[in-house]
């Protein structure tokens, strides 16, 4: 009897510390009940930048929030960040028994989603990426080479020193180029200034370094892009767009022509009605 105790005991403590384990990447917040669709937020940005299409949502599917370590409540983990993200995720919904969930996801969430169903046994229904190319640091370096991106640069170290208050006045000065919405500004500046610095600077740092432009020639699961078109215009954007997405044997692109990168806070009503549309 002694026997059969000390091993539910034993039992209970490694379940409870693989819940923990699973917990550590990031907080998930269920809504509503059917099909499982998974919302990753983008970099910085809390489950909350999802509040009003889970709203609509949630009436007919089951809506997973994700906050990832380091941003919001969620206590930071040690890197590399983004890998071990994407491990937890696929951990997630194996644990979770999620049917072929969809995939949700905005800037690095959509990234993070591009990278999920890049491997050959992922089991997605539907990739939605909302704002989000392959290789983001190529898109903005010149002679980008993703083993360049590295932890210890010069760059990172002077974003790791940066007083709150700098930091506040950069993100400041970033997020209008973000969103044509005024009043969502002061939130997304709020989660950047909140976030953990070394998530911000090192987690960023991973998601540079991703590149995925040959990876999405393995994409079987079937893809839907929404990219905005604020503030370079639709011509510049389509040809970063086709540039990047050659490799992705197939997709469908529906370009938000009067969105900046945020196109859930610029078009929110556009925005929702869209991806219902693909949800069906």
């Amino acid at each position: 009897m002694k026997t059969l105790k000390k091993v539910l005991v034993l039992s209970i403590f490694a379940f409870v510390l693989n819940l923990n384990a699973q917990s550590k990447s990031f907080n998930v917040t269920v809504k509503g009940a059917g099909e499982p669709v998974l919302l990753f937020p983008g970099f910085t940005c809390t489950g909350e930048v999802w509040e009003k299409a889970v709203e609509e949502l949630s009436k007919n599917y089951e809506c997973h929030v994700f906050t990832f370590a380091g941003f919001g409540d969620v206590a930071p983990i040690e890197k590399p960040w983004l890998p071990k993200i994407k491990e937890s995720v696929e951990k997630y919904v194996v644990e979770h028994k999620l049917n072929k969930p969809t995939i949700i996801g905005h800037s690095l969430g959509g990234v993070l989603g591009l990278w999920l169903t890049t491997e050959e046994n992922s089991n997605y229904k539907k990739l939605i990426v909302v704002d989000a190319l392959p290789a983001s640091g190529a898109l903005m370096m010149p002679n980008y080479k993703s083993e360049n991106m590295v932890y210890d640069s010069p760059f990172n170290k002077q974003q790791l020193e940066m007083n709150k208050e700098d930091f506040k006045k950069m993100a400041a000065n970033m997020v209008p180029y973000m969103m044509l919405s005024k009043e969502k500004q002061a939130q997304v500046i709020e989660w950047m200034v909140q976030s953990d610095r070394e998530t911000y600077v090192y987690g960023y740092t991973d998601f540079l370094r991703l590149d995925l432009r040959e990876d999405v020639a393995k994409i079987k699961t079937p893809v839907t892009i929404l990219a905005a078109t604020h503030p370079y215009g639709k011509d510049v954007v389509q040809k970063n767009y086709e540039s990047q997405y050659k490799n992705l044997p197939s997709y469908d692109i529906i370009y938000a022509e009067k969105s900046a990168h945020f196109i859930m806070y610029d078009q929110p009503e556009w925005f929702v009605n869209q991806v219902k549309e693909q949800l069906q």
